[in-house]
């Protein structure tokens, strides 16, 4: 852990009441900065900020979904407002849908509610996480995306779709930023061990690790390892690109 990493600087992290946008948070608070965990879940956020204990920066918390435009645009002005700037936007904010379900079975219903939230609220964070750091001339953006968006998991074909979205819109955005102070980067994890994995079909789980040499899952710290490094200063010369992080799974 780098002291004071992030002093100064603020940073919003949507799906912040657990997982991997609360380890980011977390890591990102321990290290100085002010951090704004946002959720939909109140009573989640709450039991977050209290786990986070005492650390170096400052916690807030926001109820946002992100796929409410007008909300997501709310919250960017008013963070900004109050600090002054925001430097950091984190959207991790996702969910995994129906899991071992053929694409017969998948219902279309399912389908929209699986790509509303992972793609399109990717889209928007980064609509409005690219409009608020403009006039500043400087940010770093994160989407956290999926090994299944650049392999493939059968059985879920919702989340493997808004998956693959996000690596599109990391490349494309990363392009349209890339001669300001703007990055737009992302992550691909092969299974973490968070919250969201408990609603996973054992089976579908069994799938995944078999696939990672390592033969284990990763954890919400290794990710928040890499993020860290690559909301910070030090990654000046990193758009457009998302990052495996697959216990060898992926190798290129």
């Amino acid at each position: 852990m780098f002291e004071n990493r992030f002093d100064g600087q603020v940073a919003i992290i949507t799906g912040g009441a657990s997982g991997i946008g609360l380890a980011i948070g977390t890591r990102i608070a321990q290290e100085g900065g002010t951090v704004v965990l946002v959720d939909v879940n109140a009573e989640s956020l709450d039991n977050a900020k209290t786990s986070i204990g005492e650390v170096a920066g400052a916690i807030e918390t926001q109820i946002v979904d992100v796929t409410s435009q007008s909300s997501v645009k709310q919250l960017m002005q008013s963070v900004a407002e109050q600090h002054g700037k925001v430097d950091i936007v984190v959207n991790s904010a996702g969910i995994a849908g129906p899991t071992a379900t053929n694409i017969t079975d998948y219902s279309l219903e399912d389908f929209r509610k699986v790509v509303d939230i992972n793609m399109t609220g990717s889209f928007i964070v980064t609509k409005y996480a690219v409009e608020t750091m403009q006039p500043k001339g400087y940010g770093r953006i994160l989407l956290i995306a999926s090994m299944a968006g650049k392999e493939g998991n059968p059985g879920m074909a919702g989340y493997t779709t808004s998956k693959a979205g996000v690596f599109g819109l990391v490349k494309g955005i990363g392009k349209e930023v890339a001669d300001t102070e703007i990055t737009v980067n992302g992550i691909a994890p092969a299974v973490i061990a968070t919250p969201m994995n408990l609603a996973t079909a054992q089976a579908q789980l069994d799938y995944m690790t078999a696939k990672i040499p390592m033969g284990r899952l990763g954890t919400v710290d290794e990710v928040s390892s890499l993020a860290c490094w690559i909301v910070s200063k030090e990654a000046s010369f990193n758009t457009g690109v998302v990052f495996d992080l697959s216990g060898g799974r992926a190798t290129y």
